[in-house]
């Protein structure tokens, strides 16, 4: 049975589980207008990267992270990406994970002789030989392959092997606004790699019972990394995933992660759809999948938000230069 089979029990059981029915069951993708949700979507920009203005000096760099898997963190690194480059960001996505499921995700999954982000992080390949285009305009892309998971053990003896990644996106800030690491769910090396190269964490949450399960490991791991190898990584904020409005456990969980995480919670909450789940199989982004959708509509606030703190952190960057240039 292939990813988007609408006829067997996985098709069935995502069904029922989505609380306003994106329920269409054709296995080409058809152009929806949702009725329960906002008809209207931003105009794209649709420039490439070549040809459009910085929006900031240097990218700022968020590594998506959650060691528990499962928890929406692959299609919030791709569908935040995406929704940034729609409102003409410069973005890279790194595909960190070994799955390699956001490349593939995005119709990209790397083929042999083409580099990938274990070249660059193992053979010092440089980033730019192992970017790529996506079909998203604005939207750069670095591969994964399951070569990934050896490179904890090759790393082990090498030197400053923390700041790997770090040093390879270095070179490549300035010619981006945002670069998007998508993490594997773990908290071995990589995602301390990604988190040394990173500016600010983002946490998907999702809405169900074991939502906070492991999230102190995760904080303190921050807290660790923050002491010993990045002093100004941030924790950007959470992001509420698989949001069924039906049921009363993920309003119990939406007000259990706002009590204990306050403003660091974004006010988008992403919910539990058909579409979200259909989209990676046919390599598409939801907001080219199904534009209009409520996941597409979901992550389009999101990116707002984050833009919205990524604006605050250029003008707080810049004062901070001002007065020590008055200084």
């Amino acid at each position: 049975m292939t990813p988007h089979d609408t006829s067997g029990p996985w098709y069935r059981y995502w069904a029922r589980e989505d609380d306003h029915a994106d329920v269409e069951t054709s296995t080409t993708r058809p152009p929806v207008a949702h009725d329960d949700e906002e008809s209207a979507v931003p105009e794209p920009v649709t420039a490439p990267i070549a040809e459009r203005e910085g929006r900031y000096a240097a990218a700022t760099v968020l590594a998506v992270a959650n060691q528990k898997g499962g928890v929406g963190k692959t299609t919030t690194s791709v569908s935040l990406a995406a929704s940034l480059a729609e409102l003409g960001l410069r973005v890279l996505l790194v595909d960190f994970d070994p799955q390699g499921n956001a490349s593939s995700g995005l119709g990209l999954r790397a083929r042999p002789g083409q580099a990938s982000v274990y070249d660059v992080l193992v053979d010092a390949v440089p980033v730019e030989q192992a970017v790529v285009p996506t079909s998203q305009p604005g939207l750069d892309l670095i591969r994964a392959t399951i070569d990934l998971a050896g490179a904890e053990v090759e790393l082990v003896s090498a030197f400053s092997r923390e700041h790997k990644l770090r040093r390879a996106l270095d070179a490549a800030r300035d010619q981006y606004d945002a670069i998007i690491i998508d993490c594997p769910p773990s908290l071995g090396l990589l995602t301390v790699n990604a988190m040394t190269a990173a500016d600010g964490v983002v946490v998907p949450i999702q809405c169900e019972y074991f939502a906070l399960e492991g999230l102190g490991a995760l904080r303190r791991n921050v807290d660790l990394i923050r002491e010993q190898l990045n002093p100004n990584l941030e924790m950007t904020g959470f992001v509420l995933t698989m949001l069924d409005a039906r049921t009363r456990l993920s309003q119990q969980v939406v007000d259990e992660v706002r009590s204990h995480f306050g403003d660091r919670v974004f006010k988008a909450r992403i919910p539990r759809t058909v579409r979200l789940a259909e989209a990676p199989g046919f390599g598409q982004p939801i907001t080219q999948f199904d534009p209009s959708s409520r996941g597409a509509m979901a992550y389009r606030r999101l990116a707002q938000e984050v833009v919205e703190r990524l604006d605050r952190r250029a003008n707080d960057q810049q004062r901070d230069t001002e007065q020590g240039a008055v200084a």
